[in-house]
């Protein structure tokens, strides 16, 4: 299963956004429910609820690593400092792709202002633009956990 090219399709098929992708390509890895996922990554995408800031594909691999890593009450900041190491690593390696996390600066589109989301809907962006960073979150992922 090439879970890269899995994402880019699903993205490029415009029926789910950018965090639900990323989350529910690894649901069945952590043993979480497909659709609840889906429902978790909903506000996220948009830059988190069409307001430009993080990207969905980042946010998403974000809680990818949260489900990576198995909080003990015992030492629960053990799991919290391996995730946020994760996504400092994860955010290096996509800004070395594409310069910024930040959903506006990567579409060209500042979602939280109804004339620029229209546009952005219209050119198509998210089902265009938004595959290659599903992809390359997912790629990132993959090496970061070494997961095949």
């Amino acid at each position: 299963m090439d879970r890269a090219s899995d994402a880019y399709a699903l993205m490029a098929s415009g029926r789910l956004n950018c965090a639900q992708v990323i989350l529910s390509i690894y649901s069945d890895l952590f043993g979480l429910n497909r659709n609840l996922a889906l429902q978790v990554a909903m506000g996220f995408g948009g830059g988190m609820g069409h307001t430009g800031m993080v990207c969905g594909a980042v946010t998403g691999a974000y809680m990818v690593f949260g489900l990576s890593n198995k909080i003990s009450m015992s030492n629960p900041r053990e799991a919290l400092e391996k995730t946020y190491s994760l996504v400092q690593e994860f955010n290096s390696r996509f800004r070395s792709l594409h310069s910024t996390i930040m959903c506006k600066e990567l579409i060209g589109y500042d979602l939280g202002v109804p004339e620029s989301l229209a546009e952005a809907r219209t050119k198509a962006i998210f089902s265009t633009v938004c595959p290659q960073f599903v992809r390359d979150s997912v790629k990132i992922v993959e090496t970061l956990l070494q997961i095949c």
